[in-house]
């Protein structure tokens, strides 16, 4: 794991999410209804580079926020 990177792609995340005005619950309620095991303390730890992004997650967060792959893994 880079942190480095990690920490870059979890503030692509947080930036968009924010773009969007979409809350850290609103957007784990989401990834949840869609058949994510996730929290919203989950989604944090993403947006500081804690955690890693799953593929499912990343495919979910794209669709959920209308952003491409590219908006998310730009570091």
């Amino acid at each position: 794991m880079n942190k480095e990177i990690e920490t870059a792609v979890g503030n692509n995340v947080r930036m968009l999410r924010e773009r969007k005005k979409v809350t850290q619950e609103i957007l784990a309620a989401k990834l949840q209804v869609n058949g994510c095991d996730i929290t919203r303390s989950a989604v944090a730890k993403i947006e500081v580079g804690q955690r890693h992004l799953y593929p499912d997650e990343i495919i979910l967060i794209k669709q959920i926020l209308g952003v491409t792959y590219d908006e998310i893994f730009n570091v």
